[in-house]
């Protein structure tokens, strides 16, 4: 039996790598989720080169984690290792669409396309986030500006009409998108509405106290 000793201990070695790959991926990947986490709430505080800061922190990390994993696709296409990439690409995105700079392509983030739409989507979400702390400070141009990305946004994804075994369940965030995108275009007009009337009502009192 000394030839089964042999193949035994062979595969053991090779779980025993395979194992240390994924928990070497899996800590990378929370600590990714963690830094998007991160940059995402600076860029809503307006925190804008903490949030890029930070981005660079997170390509680190990714690569870190994709060469965990190379030698073993299958640990590559794992969930926390595409929610990780995804998380990446939300994160990106979110930076760009608030600041205005050039969208980065998955490519060059190091995303699967997948992953990418998907975090896409997510963006989206932030993006209502955003609008909604716009509101509260009565600048209903700047959210229409952002309500157009979200609208291009979703204008992307519902044409992505593959098998969710391709696009990792990117329909589900397509109909998400679309339920954030209405509300939010709902929202803009009850306060575009609310800052007419309040307008109105100013110039009023201006012209009264001007008798």
């Amino acid at each position: 039996m000394q030839e089964l000793d042999i193949i035994s201990e062979k595969i053991r070695k090779n779980f025993e790598a395979k194992n240390a790959a994924r928990d070497s991926a899996l800590a990378a990947s929370r600590e990714l989720i963690r830094h998007c986490s991160l940059s995402i709430r600076a860029t809503h505080r307006a925190e804008y080169a903490e949030a890029a800061q930070l981005l660079v922190r997170t390509r680190e990390i990714a690569a870190q984690m994709k060469a965990a994993v190379a030698a073993y696709p299958d640990l590559y296409f794992t969930g926390y290792v595409q929610d990780g990439l995804k998380e990446m690409a939300e994160a990106h995105l979110v930076h760009v669409l608030v600041t205005g700079a050039t969208i980065p392509d998955p490519d060059t983030l190091g995303v699967d396309y997948a992953a990418y739409l998907n975090g896409l989507g997510e963006a989206a979400g932030e993006l209502r986030r955003y609008s909604l702390d716009i509101m509260r400070h009565e600048n209903s141009e700047k959210v229409e500006r952002v309500l157009d990305a979200m609208d291009d946004i979703y204008s992307i994804l519902v044409t992505m009409d593959f098998p969710d075994a391709l696009t990792g369940g990117l329909r589900r965030t397509t109909d998400m998108v679309r339920g954030v995108l209405e509300r939010t275009r709902g929202d803009l007009t009850v306060a575009a509405r609310q800052e007419k009337m309040e307008k109105t009502l100013r110039e009023f009192e201006e012209r009264i106290n001007a008798k």
